[in-house]
């Protein structure tokens, strides 16, 4: 996650994820990468570009580290050579996020509106321990979660336990709708789903989500999701 506190270093960035970072990793084998902006992001203090790349593993991380990574630095871009009095981004921020087993990777959502009119929710659920974290996993994988999103069309891009972040213990999702009307239609089919409401009344998944961050995003031109 970058972020940006200028419109001339959101351009900057923009520019080097388009040119140089996607075409870098599609040649080393690695797609589809999604890039977002969180809606209203031209008016806000604290500009965001949201950039999801697909590993296989920490061991494949850990190669393109090695070898795409390098190349990057040593181009000649005014991102990679920025002054530090002039910075292309304030803080750069990486959260690993582990693919649950229902749904072992990132998927392109099957929409046909515009890119400029989908919603892209990115949504982050942090429990009060260890434990009860791993319970509300077990709630979207065997609990029956995750099939029911994906009954009700939900066009989900992925969802995963973070391994390394700020917000830990937390699992992250990302579902996408044609416009903000759709996303709303979805969620009122979710909430009054007879499935829905006998998973959630369960007593061993009460209490298992202390606090939800949701995201609105919206795709760039460029985004391969």
């Amino acid at each position: 996650v970058y972020h940006l506190k200028t419109a001339r270093q959101e351009a900057r960035v923009d520019s080097f994820l388009q040119q140089q970072y996607l075409p870098a990793l599609r040649a080393a084998g690695i797609a589809p990468v999604g890039v977002f902006k969180p809606i209203g992001n031209d008016t806000a203090a604290d500009r965001r570009i949201y950039v999801f790349t697909p590993f296989t593993s920490l061991k494949q991380w850990e190669q393109v580290g090695k070898t795409t990574a390098p190349k990057l630095l040593a181009a000649g871009g005014s991102y990679e050579n920025t002054a530090y009095t002039n910075p292309a981004y304030n803080r750069l921020e990486t959260i690993f996020i582990k693919a649950f087993d229902e749904m072992t990777g990132l998927t392109a959502p099957k929409l046909d509106a515009p890119k400029s009119e989908r919603v892209y929710e990115l949504r982050s659920y942090e429990s009060a321990s260890e434990k009860i974290f791993r319970n509300k996993v077990q709630m979207f994988n065997a609990g029956g979660e995750i099939k029911l999103f994906s009954r009700l069309g939900f066009n989900a891009i992925f969802y995963g336990e973070v391994l390394f972040g700020p917000k830990m213990p937390n699992l992250m999702y990302m579902t996408s709708f044609a416009n903000m009307p759709d996303r709303e239609a979805h969620w009122k089919a979710f909430g009054a789903d007879p499935e829905w409401k006998k998973l959630s009344a369960l007593p061993e998944y009460q209490n298992n989500v202390a606090h939800i961050d949701i995201t609105f995003l919206r795709p760039t031109t460029y985004s391969g999701l």
